[in-house]
């Protein structure tokens, strides 16, 4: 009995159709797929959102000491020459400043004979795409979005984009930037003069 059973199956086995070539590349991808990201509220969603405007808005109207405060006190900005470097020690960079450098910088740009601000000179961002992916192992949302900045100097005008990535902590005071990467779409190009501020 047990030996009819047994061919029973192999029987029934060899009967079943060969999985197709999309079903096997299904099944390959349902176990490489990621987990769903979590519920994000609508509320926190907006939270994140009005930060990054806040954040373009304070750069289009030059108010640099707000702009800084955005970070935490260990905050840094970067924005690394190539999108591959995961961290900056040993690799060139764009932009590569904590809090202190950042205020060194605010102070330069504010100084009365700064040449980069004695020419006509304005930036207007747009920020978008924005996406919370999660929580880091220190509790900081992790958040994605996609940005245009451009530059006007006399009668130049220069564009750039790419993506943003933010860590944001929570703190006393609202959300603050932990880190901002800027990945540079033109990162590579060729420029006439280097940019005097964050993108």
């Amino acid at each position: 009995m047990a030996t009819k059973k047994k061919v029973a199956k192999v029987v029934a086995r060899a009967r079943k159709p060969a999985p197709s070539v999309i079903e096997l590349v299904m099944k390959k991808s349902n176990a490489v797929t990621p987990k769903p990201r979590p519920a994000i509220s609508p509320e926190l969603h907006r939270e994140v959102e009005q930060l990054l405007y806040r954040q373009s808005e304070l750069l289009d109207t030059k108010q640099w000491a707000l702009y800084v405060d955005l970070f935490t006190d260990d905050g840094v900005y970067w924005a690394p020459s190539l999108p591959e470097h995961q961290h900056w020690d040993g690799k060139p960079a764009i932009f590569i400043e904590d809090k202190d450098l950042m205020t060194v910088r605010m102070k330069r740009v504010m100084h009365p004979s700064a040449w980069s601000q004695q020419a006509e000179w304005a930036t207007n961002h747009v920020v978008s795409n924005i996406a919370i992916e999660g929580l880091d192992k220190e509790g900081c949302l992790n958040v994605r979005s996609r940005f245009h900045m451009m530059e006007l100097r006399r009668d130049d005008i220069r564009h750039f984009g790419g993506t943003y990535r933010h860590s944001l902590k929570r703190t006393k005071d609202g959300l603050r930037i932990k880190l901002q990467r800027v990945d540079l779409f033109n990162a590579q190009a060729s420029y006439e003069y280097v940019l005097q501020v964050w993108v």
